[in-house]
């Protein structure tokens, strides 16, 4: 017998897809959401992976479960569609640590560097830059600039990553995502002895002494497809635990467990199938780009593009 709350959920699931068919929606949900978000979603994935998705459907309106940047992506590349975010308050901790002011200040500093974004980040900021990336292809698209520096912006530890694999002379901006700097090297340590012979996968958003300890660093994305080719059965995650739903669901032969419980995202487990509803019923919470903004912004995800 199903329990109160699972009943519920799935009448809302139930609602949101009624809904989907009156508004012509396309749903997306990050690998972060809550589980239930996740399963009510037409396509989850990465951030960027979700909006190009969003540009192959014959959609109207994209309800995009996730955090305010990745509405932006959405709205980016997809200029003639409604985008809307369920939680209007749901940010993005990393993303506001860099302005287009800071941004300016330091291609003054040092006018000699490519500026290399990582997609979370703002729009403005996005336009500011001169190339976007993703944690899956940030060495490639550092490798692929022409002038031996490079601003990298907003995050240190994904920057260090990089630097690791490219001989070009990285600057690191001194941003970073709070949720993965919760996962210390200590609680790695503990974890590898509570699951002998399990395998480590961390994001290269993680400190360097935790990304020191990992039998594979890998994107949200990457890790995804890892588990799913590796001959291991057990896995400990490193990186925001709203994956671990999808990673068992794909491989129901294997075990995951989460690296700390700590690595929950506070922003990412706003969205609620309540408030996916809502959105839907009313239409709000508009995520919206400023012409200019936007056609800069996208230039600079099109040249990422055009690398991978």
């Amino acid at each position: 017998m199903m329990s109160v709350v699972d009943l519920e959920i799935l009448e809302l699931q139930e609602k949101i897809q009624k809904l989907k068919r009156t508004l012509n929606a396309v749903i997306l949900a990050h690998n972060y959401q809550r589980p239930e978000v996740q399963d009510v979603a037409d396509f989850s994935g990465d951030s960027l992976d979700l909006s190009r998705q969003a540009t192959k459907v014959e959609a109207e309106v994209i309800v995009f479960c996730g955090v305010h940047f990745m509405a932006e992506n959405a709205a980016i590349l997809n200029p003639t569609r409604t985008v809307l975010l369920p939680e209007a308050l749901a940010g993005c901790p990393m993303a506001d640590m860099i302005t287009v002011e800071d941004l300016r200040e330091w291609k003054e500093d040092h006018p000699d560097a490519v500026v290399v974004c990582y997609v979370n980040s703002s729009a403005a900021v996005k336009a500011e830059s001169d190339i976007c990336c993703t944690s899956a292809n940030a060495v490639k698209v550092v490798e692929s600039v022409d002038r031996p520096r490079v601003l990298f912006v907003p995050d240190e530890h994904l920057g260090r990553w990089v630097s690791r694999h490219t001989k070009k002379g990285m600057i690191l901006y001194p941003g970073f995502c709070p949720t993965h700097l919760r996962l210390r090297a200590q609680d790695i340590l503990a974890a590898k002895e509570r699951y002998p012979g399990a395998m480590v996968i961390v994001h290269p958003e993680c400190s360097e002494e935790v990304v020191d300890l990992a039998d594979a660093v890998l994107s949200t994305s990457q890790m995804l497809r890892y588990v799913k080719q590796s001959e291991g059965k057990v896995f400990l995650v490193g990186t925001e635990a709203g994956i671990l739903h999808r990673m068992q669901k794909e491989n129901p032969d294997k075990i995951f467990y989460s690296a700390s419980s700590a690595l929950l995202c506070p922003n990412m487990k706003m969205t609620r199938l309540q408030s996916v509803v809502e959105a839907m019923e009313r239409g709000q919470h508009v995520i919206t780009v400023p012409e200019e903004i936007r056609i800069r912004a996208k230039q600079a995800l099109d040249r990422m593009l055009a690398v991978v």
